[in-house]
């Protein structure tokens, strides 16, 4: 059983980084796509918008079909579709192609986000310690391979289909013989209480603290990734080439936080890691919004990135503990949030720093970061109540087998 979760660890761990690598290679080379198909700067927020409106569409699609199937099914055809999608985008030259390519990427990954943190929650419990991080951390390491990829592809001038292709015939194929390994949880084996499996107003009351601290973290994400470069060279004053900068070390530290987050989960437990990560982006914004130079709104958005890299993992895993008789139900459900703040966050930065200024919208992912501080109990792995008067078990009891996992 060690061997066969390790091998199911392994491969789940190479399905995220492949996604942070497809991801990476599309929202990067958005310039290029627009340039290809002549798409205008008008319409070219409805296509971006489209995408995680139908990745959204996607993830509660998931919801249903895991009903049927294991999610291990769903994520093993829905990456290899993400991958295709991404190879279409750059393949086509209509911009009705564009579309079709945008919306099956979209769909296919709602689905794959879902699956693969489906497969990611019930392998921690499997294990009985935290893991979920290390899966995000790959997902990181994949972004700054594809972001790799993609200057190389910008530098070199080359065709969109010249610059995927390679990713797509390496990728590809490695996912396929990788998902061979994957491992469903036995959720659906355990005995829990009946509030576990309903799907009615209670138990989204229960999720729902989860549900906006997910939203919350991605407006944060949006925010850095977004806008840190315009920033820096707008309102900081630095060089243009200076202002590429922020978003790669914000990478950087993300990876880092997440590959050692475990242990600080392990160590603290998630509220404590929680209630620091929070503390630590609110301060990097409270950074940006009032540095009188670059260097130290670099300094901000690193300290943006170390914090903010523990939530949605941990959001996830939380999920997960909350209703351990029906993780992927709430998995699915908490997964739309994501799409939902990233939607959001864009947009409210940048309508903000229009009306108002740029310094003061950096404020408000602050705030809504440090509300994250009133949720933390819901990420405690102790007990609670559903409302209904039946207790939840410790994560420590579940998935715990007569080798110790």
């Amino acid at each position: 059983m060690t061997d066969v979760l390790r091998r199911g660890r392994a491969s789940l761990a190479l399905s995220f980084f492949a996604q942070g690598v497809a991801f990476a290679l599309l929202v990067t080379r958005i310039p290029a796509i627009q340039d290809r198909y002549g798409v205008s700067n008008a319409l070219l927020p409805a296509f971006l918008a489209a995408v995680p409106i139908l990745a959204g569409v996607g993830s509660v699609a998931t919801e249903r079909l895991v009903k049927r199937i294991p999610p291990s099914r769903v994520l093993r055809w829905s990456q290899p579709v993400v991958l295709l999608a991404l190879l279409g985008v750059g393949a086509g030259e209509r911009m009705v192609e564009l579309g079709v390519a945008l919306a099956a990427f979209g769909l296919a990954v709602g689905a794959l986000d879902a699956s693969m943190n489906m497969l990611g929650v019930s392998l921690q419990r499997a294990y009985g310690r935290s893991i979920m991080l290390s899966f995000h951390a790959a997902y990181s390491l994949g972004g700054i391979v594809g972001a790799s990829l993609a200057w190389v592809g910008a530098h070199w001038d080359l065709a969109l289909f010249v610059s995927y292709l390679p990713v797509v015939v390496v990728l590809l194929p490695a996912v396929l013989v990788g998902s061979r390994w994957y491992v469903d949880g036995g959720g659906g084996d355990e005995v829990v209480p009946e509030a576990a499996r309903e799907s009615g107003p209670v138990v989204f009351k229960v999720l729902l603290p989860l549900c906006l601290v997910m939203t919350f973290a991605y407006i944060g994400d949006s925010t850095v990734s977004n806008w840190s470069a315009k920033y820096l060279q707008d309102v900081l004053g630095s060089s243009e080439q200076l202002a590429t900068v922020p978003y790669n070390v914000y990478m950087v530290t993300t990876l880092v936080g997440r590959a050692i987050g475990d242990f600080g989960v392990r160590r603290f437990g998630a509220v404590v890691v929680v209630r620091g990560g929070a503390l630590v982006a609110a301060a990097g914004f409270a950074v940006v919004a009032s540095a009188p130079g670059a260097w130290v709104g670099m300094l901000g958005f690193t300290l943006v990135g170390v914090g903010l890299c523990v939530l949605v993992p941990q959001t996830f895993a939380a999920a997960g503990r909350l209703f351990p008789g029906a993780s992927d139900v709430a998995v699915a459900r908490l997964n739309v949030f994501n799409y939902v703040g990233f939607l959001i966050g864009s947009p409210l930065v940048g309508a903000l720093g229009d009306a108002w200024s740029y310094r003061g919208a950096m404020l408000v992912p602050m705030v809504l970061v440090l509300v994250t501080l009133g949720y933390a109990r819901s990420f405690a792995a102790q007990p609670d109540r559903y409302g209904d008067g039946h207790e939840r078990p410790r994560t420590a009891d579940v998935g715990r087998g007569s080798n110790g996992l």
